[in-house]
């Protein structure tokens, strides 16, 4: 995608929240730190890392349900910073999905009612008919069919994939540009998680949307991004991009070969091809950050100069900012399981 401009760009985007019941100035928790990404037309990113580093705080930048501490965001190339409000329309063209798809439908509304305020909300000039229509034709899109058996409905009365699948039809209700997923089957059954993965897919192919897809789970993420590109976050920053094919049968930050690594392999013969053994098996802290590398402390590589520089890598651009990265073994450590 070098010759696309993208459609959203976050330069050196940082976020700051107050410490709870702290009164001091300095109390701030760093929770963002220099965030560079861009997000290409038709592109699906998967943002993963383990929980607490930060992907749904950035989740909720990209959207405009938080305004950045520091840092610029373009949106079809218009700067945005600072303008997360009702006034700006670019924000319409970029939804949200919930992880919980109770949490996020009224439970005193119907779920045409549900539908129906959001596409009136923005356009005003639609007649009730032909909001029927579309609200008829997204229950299409979705696989809720026939679709007066769900619009009558409340949430409570829906299965969790059916709220899941309504909280993908009020998205694209307003024909986004890009919608962020935030561990949209996570809380849905196993059997029902192939469905809405590959829902969001032909949605993707059909009517070219980009997705931000936010999990810590690496199989889901492998499946819905197997063309696309994937961010690794480590409290609360960007260790390393690249496609995902590239990244899961290579990785070269000693963090991500440490998360593919435990994932487990339904194969009693496989073995990986080495043992990555963590420094410390405690979690990093975001508050006790170095100024350098976050994941020095637990890296088996480490050396001083780790608390100083940032590590980073770019598969794509070759771009390596990992002081220690030629001590970092190379070579597959993910077998793909196909019996």
């Amino acid at each position: 995608m070098e010759n696309t401009a993208p459609l959203m760009s976050l330069k050196k985007v940082n976020m700051y929240f107050k410490k709870p019941g702290s009164v001091l100035k300095d109390s701030n928790i760093h929770v963002l730190r220099d965030i560079d990404l861009d997000i290409y037309p038709g592109e699906i990113v998967a943002l993963v890392g383990e929980s607490g580093c930060g992907k749904t705080t950035l989740g909720k930048i990209i959207t405009g349900l938080y305004r950045p501490t520091k840092g610029d965001i373009f949106f079809n190339g218009e700067n945005v910073s600072g303008l997360f409000n009702k006034k700006i329309n670019s924000f319409n063209q970029v939804q949200f999905i919930q992880q919980d798809g109770y949490a996020a439908l009224n439970p005193v509304r119907t779920i045409y009612q549900s539908l129906y305020a959001p596409i009136k909300t923005h356009n005003k000039k639609l007649k009730k008919a032909e909001i029927d229509k579309k609200i008829d034709e997204l229950m299409n899109l979705v696989g809720l069919i026939p679709a007066e058996q769900f619009l009558i409905k409340y949430p409570h009365q829906l299965s969790g994939g059916q709220r899941q699948r309504i909280l993908m039809a009020r998205a694209i209700s307003l024909e986004p540009k890009l919608i962020v997923a935030d561990e949209p089957v996570s809380m849905i059954d196993v059997s029902l998680r192939l469905s809405l993965l590959n829902l969001m897919k032909d949605l993707n192919k059909k009517l070219n949307m980009s997705f931000v897809y936010i999990s810590h789970d690496l199989s889901t993420t492998r499946y819905i991004a197997e063309s696309g590109r994937v961010v690794v976050m480590y409290l609360g920053e960007i260790i390393e991009t690249g496609k995902i094919g590239d990244v899961i049968a290579n990785p070269r930050h000693p963090y991500t070969r440490a998360l593919i690594q435990a994932v487990p392999i339904p194969d009693p013969d496989y073995k990986a091809n080495e043992d990555l053994p963590l420094k410390s098996m405690e979690l990093g802290n975001i508050e006790h950050r170095h100024i350098g590398c976050g994941f020095c402390n637990r890296c088996p590589y480490f050396e001083d100069i780790c608390t100083q520089k940032v590590n980073y890598v770019h598969t794509e651009t070759s771009d390596v900012l990992c002081n220690n990265l030629n001590k970092v073994p190379t070579g597959a450590v993910y077998k793909t399981y196909n019996k």
